[in-house]
């Protein structure tokens, strides 16, 4: 799954599905967010064909970003790019973690991926991790996406000190 791939500092899904929630109880989790040129929404099952076509489209850029050879790679079938969008979807809904699709302001287009997750370092209250496509990465998009996912995070979440 691309969460073991991602996150390889993380604990196994097993271990993560056993973790308390990552925010409290009466914290309302942000449904979207939307800037002048892409927006979030939660990552599930409607958009796994766009999501798939992102990180297939760059997947040694993805390689090399992540500096890992596992994810993505050329064999993932729609049906485990599925079952992984479930397994997100399933985590955001339990709040162990977030995983928001970055697409295009008319929604048609995956750009890249944020994922909120609990940090393993005792110092940070969560983790986040990010990709955009070569071409997006290409644009310019991936220090607007971090700035911006950090003045989000500080505004709109709960966490004092999150990792990136």
């Amino acid at each position: 799954m691309r969460f073991l791939y991602l996150c390889s500092a993380l604990a196994a899904l097993g271990q993560q599905a056993s973790q308390a929630p990552l925010v409290p109880a009466d914290f309302v989790v942000p449904a979207s967010y939307k800037t002048g040129s892409y927006q979030l929404v939660p990552l599930g099952p409607a958009l796994a064909k766009h999501d798939y076509a992102a990180y297939m489209s760059s997947i040694d850029h993805l390689r090399a970003t992540f500096g890992s050879g596992k994810w993505p790679h050329a064999g993932i079938t729609m049906e485990e790019a599925i079952k992984d969008v479930e397994g997100e979807q399933a985590r955001f809904q339990a709040r162990k973690s977030f995983t928001y699709a970055v697409l295009s302001l008319d929604g048609k287009q995956e750009l890249g991926c944020v994922y909120l997750r609990p940090s393993r370092k005792p110092e940070f209250d969560a983790k986040v991790v990010m990709w955009v496509t070569k071409a997006e990465f290409d644009k310019g998009l991936q220090p607007k996406l971090l700035a911006d996912m950090k003045a989000w995070l500080a505004k709109a979440w709960p966490f004092k000190n999150p990792e990136f």
